[in-house]
């Protein structure tokens, strides 16, 4: 009998819940991290123009520019690879699997800007939803790639030679092969008696 994942499938279905579930406790964080309340004594106006926060964030200097644009595009860029892991398709298309991963994460991000205009101390800021979708882009790109190919290769391999269903039943314990001592014409017959 064979185990379930020995052909793949069933390796192809963890690995996907696995994916899932990763993507849910990152969504939580990122929905905690992005749409709790804040305790502050001022906020600054939202920013609907585009790019008008990076230019602000790189008049602030290097490191401190480098430091809120890498939150920013760091803050989705998990699901540049979790995405097409729970979609599960091997054989989709690098641009066919870009563009639906991006689009997804454009649409996160812009679903998470939209429920910030009402949570106190939060700013919607068009730029971050241009940053996260870049992260998401970057890391796809630099990653999924590489990864679909090893999983085709996985999935490609020639499956496992299950053991003959008497070996397999006796478990660990070692099975002895049968040794014929004489062919079978050499057999005595029933009717003669040696004494």
């Amino acid at each position: 009998m064979q185990r379930q994942g020995s052909d793949g499938r069933g390796a192809v279905v963890h690995v996907r819940a696995a994916g899932a579930v990763v993507l849910a406790v990152h969504l939580l964080v990122v929905g905690w991290f992005t749409l709790r309340p804040l305790d502050v004594p001022w906020v600054s106006a939202a920013n609907l123009q585009p790019f008008a926060g990076i230019r602000a964030d790189l008049a602030l200097g290097p490191t401190e520019a480098a430091r809120r644009i890498g939150e920013s595009m760091l803050l989705l860029a998990p699901l540049g690879v979790l995405l097409p892991l729970v979609g599960g398709r091997l054989r989709a298309s690098r641009l066919t699997s870009l563009m639906r991963t991006v689009a997804a994460a454009a649409l996160m991000s812009l679903t998470i800007e939209l429920l910030q205009t009402g949570v106190p101390g939060q700013v919607v800021d068009v730029d971050s939803m241009f940053l996260n979708t870049a992260g998401v882009a970057i890391v796809h790109l630099s990653l999924v790639p590489a990864m679909r190919a090893r999983l085709r290769r996985r999935a490609e391999a020639p499956p496992a030679v299950p053991l003959p269903r008497e070996e397999a039943s006796q478990g660990s314990t070692p099975t002895i092969p049968r040794v014929g001592i004489a062919p079978q014409s050499d057999v005595l017959p029933a009717s003669r008696s040696y004494g």
